[in-house]
């Protein structure tokens, strides 16, 4: 890509867009080295399609049919993400399981956010989860997507404490402050050259991982 044409991104989601919408406005920032070039929904009430369309992002939904195979509703969306001629796929509250062969054909070009500090709490539900095991702390991963369901290699945590009278939603949203932050950073190290994915593991400017970054309200790692 050119100076003038930073890597593309496309952004896939199910719901509100919050990550999505916090990757577009940071890519105004010509500093960040990213475009998000289009937005995808397996939803078609999915409010972040709005959301995007206000942004001036590309965006619209395909739809899974249960009379269609699963096989084939992936190689239609394969086709609408390879229009964007896109370097990453960042998943942002994409609801939909991506099978093992759509994983294999983007390895190492799909990130997802969770929001539990992996590899605890994998799956649905976490904040109600950590509430009730009485977690001390909390917080969102970002990692990328292999296989194995919210298992691939981590790349950077946000981690936070939990407040004595934090319920499920106030937990959420302290969550997604932090997932706002350090979505948009990997996203960066990625189509700035300084993230790749090899040998099962993430590596971060030249270095394997051995543990996911920390991130501490600085862009300093």
């Amino acid at each position: 890509m050119s100076a003038l044409q930073p890597p593309r991104v496309v952004v896939l989601i199910s719901g509100r867009g919050g990550n999505m919408r916090a990757l577009v406005e940071r890519s105004a920032d010509p500093a960040m080295g990213y475009q998000v070039a289009g937005v995808l929904s397996d939803r078609l009430q999915a409010r972040g399609l709005q959301v995007a369309a206000d942004l001036g992002i590309p965006a619209r939904a395909l739809v899974p049919d249960e009379a269609v195979p699963r096989a084939d509703y992936e190689a239609a969306l394969a086709a609408a993400i390879d229009e964007f001629t896109p370097s990453l796929i960042a998943l942002a509250g994409f609801m939909r399981i991506l099978s093992a062969p759509f994983v294999v054909r983007y390895a190492g070009r799909i990130l997802n956010i969770h929001p539990s500090l992996l590899p605890k709490y994998p799956g649905l539900d976490t904040h109600r989860r950590v509430l009730e095991a009485r977690e001390a702390q909390h917080g969102a991963t970002v990692h990328f997507v292999t296989e194995q369901l919210d298992g691939g290699p981590p790349i950077i945590q946000g981690r936070l404490h939990v407040e004595p009278d934090d319920e499920a939603d106030s937990l959420q949203a302290r969550v997604h402050v932090l997932e706002h932050c350090i979505y948009p950073l990997a996203v960066r190290w990625h189509c700035t050259g300084r993230l790749r994915y090899s040998a099962g593991r993430a590596w971060l400017d030249g270095r394997a991982l051995s543990a996911p970054v920390q991130y501490e309200g600085s862009e300093v790692h």
